[in-house]
């Protein structure tokens, strides 16, 4: 029994520090376990934040696209932005009037070489009727039929309103062109438009408004534009040829 008593007591110091290592171990793995959870609760918890944010930013977003002032705003916005991205400044101005007498003032006037020094105008004037556009959107999601009819009419009805709306307030040859445009922001918009039978080719022929969305209006700037410069041109090419005719009357002299 003596001669085995260092040996149980060498075991009982091997074990005790065979336990200490173990548990020091274990409680170093669960203390970094532990870390890695709360840090991945913390970015949970900051995602969420996060997509709360975002969420009273869409909400913040409804609430700006549901005052008309603001949409209009919007509207306005997107098309300066392309009349900025496709002329020059001296092409356009904004808020025109038109009418003598008058305090309507277009958005914006596209000008064109006119009589002498004042240029011809050309109207444009953003509208955004998002009210029926979503009503008709949100019908056809849920499939109701009858739904769809009266949201449709309600659209039609309203671009009909703005498009007599700016023949009434902005169109006045010879100071402006005999139409106007009106510029539609969203392309979804726009061809929900053009998708009514003979809405848009009525409204052209009796309102003398040309509706546009984002894309059209683009290509029509250009046209523009394009034309704009071929007017340029032939009127340096006039001045050019009367310098020329100078010239050889000076030289024959």
């Amino acid at each position: 029994a003596r001669a085995f008593a260092p040996a149980r007591a060498f075991n009982f110091v091997l074990r005790d520090t065979v336990d200490e290592k173990l548990q020091g171990t274990l409680t170093q793995r669960l203390g970094e376990s532990f870390a890695l959870v709360t840090e991945r609760l913390e970015q949970v918890h900051r995602g969420l934040g996060e997509m709360q944010t975002l969420a009273n930013g869409v909400g913040d977003l409804k609430k700006v696209l549901s005052n008309v002032k603001a949409r209009g705003g919007w509207g306005e916005v997107q098309l300066e932005t392309l009349l900025e991205q496709m002329l020059s400044p001296e092409q356009y101005e904004r808020n025109v009037i038109t009418k003598e007498m008058s305090r309507e003032s277009v958005e914006f006037a596209v000008k064109f070489p006119g009589k002498g020094d004042v240029p011809l105008l050309l109207p444009l004037d953003a509208k955004f009727p998002i009210e029926d556009y979503q009503h008709l959107l949100e019908a056809h999601d849920r499939g109701d039929t009858e739904a769809i009819d009266a949201a449709g009419r309600r659209l039609d009805v309203a671009v009909r309103n703005s498009a007599k709306t700016i023949r009434e307030k902005y169109i006045n040859p010879p100071v402006t062109t005999d139409f106007a445009i009106m510029f539609l922001p969203t392309e979804g918009l726009y061809a929900e438009v053009l998708r009514r039978p003979g809405l848009a080719e009525q409204i052209q022929r009796e309102s003398g408004v040309l509706i546009a969305g984002p894309t059209t209006l683009t290509a029509i700037l250009s046209s523009l534009q394009m034309g704009s410069r071929t007017l340029a041109i032939e009127k340096r090419s006039s001045e050019v040829w009367r310098l020329l005719e100078a010239v050889k009357t000076e030289f024959t002299k």
